[in-house]
């Protein structure tokens, strides 16, 4: 059934944020009728069939970003949405440094603005757009929504062109600076390693491996980032006034990878010899990335009432449902 001002659009649903999002929208609130219209996008051909199956009857649209082909379809078939969160992105730091073209074709979302703009209906939309914490240069501690945006590599330099042409162009919108997302594994398992999951695979083999020492995060909880958006989302919907937020998006922790290896050995039990800390530097990744970018969450707290999951309690939740 369809909720007249209520539709979802999720672009880059197939992704990892992007499934777990559209599981959480396709819940309903009371267990009786969904809460949400929902629609996707996928850049490949075909969905995944298992999250098509999931979240039926949810409509999909396969749609390139960088030309804007597929778009014009969802308007036929969906409507106006009536919030659309941005997820895709392209997103490998070293990746975006080989091709820094294709780097701002995809993450400078100008054909999804274009598309947004073509809406004559006189009804408002929202535009959440999901950014990230290279977009800080990386030299102190805690960094701020207001803090100059100095990045060291494309990608960020990629996300900050794509937040201000948002704040140019959108009348409406919420852009959230995310730190590196971590949980359980989507409903059509994605083929990108997660990092918890990958660092309790390393260790589980019983010999040393290496971690950065002095690069600092504020890895954020898959569920938390979703809450987030939900938040957001009802606000909107629930009839809220002109929407211009920047948040950053962080878990509660400052950590090292190291302390983050330390974490999930800690829960099973490994050893701690075998996390050998080397300098970020020690290492060529064939790209620049900035040594600390925790983040003051803040603000998230304050305006959406969030409290994010502590690191240690996220990788219990995610091995815990890793291992059933």
């Amino acid at each position: 059934m369809e909720v007249e001002g209520r539709r979802v659009l999720v672009v880059g649903g197939s992704g990892y944020l992007g499934q777990h999002l559209l599981a959480a929208l396709a819940r309903s609130d009371d267990g009786g009728e969904r809460t949400y219209d929902l629609a996707f996008t996928h850049h490949r051909p075909i969905p995944p069939q298992e999250l098509v199956e999931a979240i039926s009857p949810a409509l999909h649209f396969q749609v390139d970003l960088q030309t804007g082909h597929g778009l014009a379809s969802i308007s036929e078939k969906f409507g106006q949405p009536d919030v659309v969160v941005n997820c895709a992105a392209m997103s490998v730091p070293r990746a975006c440094e080989a091709d820094p073209e294709a780097a701002m074709a995809t993450n400078m979302p100008s054909s999804l603005l274009e598309y947004l703009s073509s809406f004559n209906s006189g009804r408002d939309y929202l535009l959440i757009h999901l950014s990230t914490d290279q977009v800080y240069e990386g030299v102190k501690s805690y960094y701020k929504e207001d803090d100059q945006t100095v990045p060291v590599n494309m990608y960020g330099k990629s996300k900050v062109a794509a937040e201000q042409l948002i704040s140019e162009t959108c009348s409406n919108f919420a852009i959230l600076r995310s730190s590196i997302i971590y949980g359980p594994q989507t409903i059509s398992p994605v083929a990108k390693s997660l990092p918890i999951q990958w660092i309790d695979s390393v260790l589980s083999q019983g010999q040393a491996v290496e971690f950065f020492h002095d690069e600092f995060r504020c890895p954020v909880y898959v569920k938390d980032v979703v809450n987030t958006i939900l938040a957001l989302t009802k606000r909107w919907i629930s009839g809220a006034e002109q929407m211009q937020l920047l948040l950053n998006v962080g878990g509660p922790d400052r950590l090292s990878r190291v302390q983050m290896a330390e974490a999930v050995a800690d829960f099973r039990g490994y050893d701690h010899s075998l996390i050998k800390a080397v300098s970020a530097s020690s290492v060529d990744r064939g790209v620049v990335s900035p040594a600390d970018i925790s983040m003051d969450i803040g603000r998230l707290i304050q305006i959406l009432g969030i409290t994010p999951t502590s690191f240690k309690d996220g990788v219990r939740s995610t091995l815990e449902i890793h291992a059933s």
